[in-house]
């Protein structure tokens, strides 16, 4: 593993910025205090800054000293979860129900330690722009800064995003070509029928039974008119109908998540979603009402900058260390939405299998979104040098 000792010094002082941050989450599009805590680092290193993008966002800049050249954009999100953390250890969250349970504190971390290295070392031509996003856990910030006008104040030629990912071994990096992450869609059903008494369920119409047919018959999207080379996930985690148990009640309602790769296969199953719902409640006297959110795209990598990255990662890492065809994942990011308007790529960094947490954490894995995740230290170092090499090579002077 190939790290610069000074970036390997400065790691210390990093993680105590992380283990700050954990210890005060903020949810998203409320990260008023760890804002705050990027702008004033990036002043004092020298850095000038670009706040409000994204409500909450912070956008850093440092221009190299050989001349003019290239601009890429590094980004890191900084909002926490709606979670109560059963870790005790001494950087445990001080506010109740908030937590940094997706690694988010470790990745701001990071990005500024690659700010702090590179504020007195310029020697590359063309820009870097470090962008602290807000607001990724549901909120779109990725979205929210663009439409502030991100890469029109900022035009960057490509962007890049970096995630941890526990399970892979640590200090270890996992990327593909292609979608990466899988779009996040959610739908809301409203069966409804002719509400009566149970005793007397022939002068009702029970939307409760059609809407149970309707459950049952989405899964026939999957099955049979999705390709089965195509992957997607459709799931229904909710059903809420009726109030006691000698009443039928007028409505249903239904809600679920929907996941793809690719648009062509959301559409059709957004198109078959709302066929199979009317249809099958209207064989039960019912009448069905469907609305379909796309929240997140598909996070799609782009050919020639995963290939950038990848070259990057085998040098830092050695080879054996990067899974250049690494599994997607159906979890989806808002970085997607940066990969949209900018070519770049979006990589895993491995958070290991949860043994850096030695004493205080809860009893459940160091898995993403448990309330026993903590992110791991060790890779702050990792990090700090992959966006160090990775931005160094992408602004060369040729």
């Amino acid at each position: 593993m190939r790290l610069l000792p000074e970036i390997v010094d400065s790691a210390a002082s990093i993680q105590a910025i992380r283990r700050d941050i954990h210890a005060h989450p903020e949810l998203r599009f409320e990260e008023i205090r760890t804002a705050e805590l990027v702008a004033k680092a990036l002043t004092s290193w020298g850095i000038p800054i670009v706040r409000g993008l994204g409500k909450t966002g912070v956008v850093g800049r440092v221009d190299g000293e050989a001349g003019p050249g290239k601009m890429i954009g590094l980004r890191a999100d900084m909002d926490a979860l709606p979670l109560q953390e059963k870790n005790v250890f001494a950087h445990a969250s001080q506010h109740a129900g908030k937590m940094h349970a997706c690694g988010h504190d470790g990745h701001t971390a990071i990005l500024l330690g690659a700010a702090h290295y590179f504020s007195s070392h310029r020697n590359f031509a063309g820009s870097i722009i470090f962008i602290f996003q807000p607001a990724e856990e549901g909120g779109g910030g990725a979205r929210e800064m663009i439409k502030d006008g991100l890469f029109k104040q900022f035009p960057c030629d490509a962007v890049f995003g970096l995630h941890n990912w526990p399970g892979l071994a640590e200090g270890h990096f996992g990327v593909t070509p292609g979608p990466m992450m899988a779009s996040s869609n959610e739908f809301a059903i409203t069966i409804r029928g002719k509400g009566g008494h149970a005793a007397l369920p022939h002068n009702s119409a029970d939307p409760v039974l059609a809407g149970a047919h309707v459950v049952t018959a989405l899964q026939s999207i999957i099955t049979r008119n999705k390709r089965p080379v195509d992957a997607a996930v459709l799931s229904v985690t909710q059903f809420h109908a009726g109030e006691t148990s000698n009443v039928i009640p007028d409505s249903a309602q239904i809600g679920g998540t929907v996941r793809t790769f690719t648009n062509e296969v959301l559409d059709l199953i957004e198109r078959r979603l709302n066929d199979v719902a009317q249809h099958v409640a209207e064989g039960f006297d019912c009448k069905a009402d469907v609305v379909f959110t796309r929240n997140y795209p598909p996070t799609i990598n782009h050919e020639q900058e995963t290939q950038f990255a990848i070259g990057v990662m085998q040098d830092l890492v050695g080879t054996e260390n990067v899974n250049v065809r690494i599994d997607p994942t159906m979890g989806a990011e808002d970085f997607a939405f940066m990969l949209q308007e900018k070519p770049g790529c979006y990589v895993f960094l491995g958070n290991g299998d949860g043994d850096h947490r030695s004493t205080g954490h809860g009893m459940g894995p160091c898995h993403l979104h448990n309330p026993s995740y903590d992110f791991n230290d060790a890779l702050i170092p990792v990090g700090v040098n992959y966006w160090v090499a990775l931005a160094q090579k992408f602004l060369a002077k040729s």
